[in-house]
């Protein structure tokens, strides 16, 4: 099957709205007019891959109103099946519109090409802010996926560690004022990590598992003086 397959229920869907529809006009696979409208271009592909939205983003230049269609079902555009509210977000955020033909050719229009204006996500970028100030340092690199990472709740669990270490048990109040973090209580009362142990009321120690983190990140500690 090629892509002049996808041709005659996409001219029959279009020509059902009231387009006048013709192929392969310049370097566009469809081209439908409507009246005094602006055209209406379409990028045909057997299955859903970057290079029919690349050809797509090209088409913008010529056409405001740009879809890409593509089969879909069993043996078609896994992608889409496995990706597709990836796909819609990012299809929406280029302005670009979506049709699926079926195994008996029937189109859908999935998604209509429009302009588009993200919503503000404000507590994941009022954490993404604190991470960034809170962050002793720069020491991830960017892209590494090998390690934990260290954030700012992980230098602040290591620097409560770290004077349990040095003194073996100490008083909540004791670990917040040696290292100046206000939320050492919740650190150790959550013991996210299972590196703390509480040995009784107020008072904790390091278990096994913390002493092994203590020499894990060893070349850490001293940047979070």
């Amino acid at each position: 099957m090629s892509e002049a397959d996808l041709y005659p229920p996409i001219k029959r869907f279009l020509e059902g709205q009231g387009y006048v529809v013709k192929g392969e006009i310049g370097s566009c696979d469809v081209v439908a007019m409507r009246g005094e409208e602006g055209p209406v271009v379409v990028e045909l592909k057997q299955r859903l891959s970057l290079a029919v939205v690349l050809q797509a983003v090209d088409r913008l230049r010529v056409s405001d109103t740009v879809y890409v269609a593509f089969r879909i079902g069993k043996g078609h555009s896994a992608s889409w099946r496995t990706r597709r509210r990836q796909v819609m977000q990012l299809l929406r955020r280029l302005g670009i519109g979506l049709l699926t033909v079926s195994a008996r050719d029937r189109v859908v229009a999935v998604l209509d090409p429009g302009p588009y204006q993200p919503r503000p996500h404000l507590p994941k970028r009022r954490r993404l802010l604190r991470e960034f100030a809170e962050r002793a340092g720069d020491p991830e690199a960017g892209g590494s996926v090998n390690r934990p990472r260290l954030t700012a709740y992980r230098q602040d669990a290591l620097r409560c560690l770290q004077q349990l270490g040095e003194a073996g048990e100490l008083k909540v109040g004791e670990i917040r004022s040696r290292t100046g973090v206000d939320r050492a209580g919740t650190i150790l009362r959550h013991n996210h990590y299972g590196w703390f142990e509480r040995v009784k009321r107020g008072v904790y120690a390091p278990t096994e598992a913390g002493r092994q983190a203590l020499e894990e990140w060893a070349a850490v500690l001293p940047t979070l003086q």
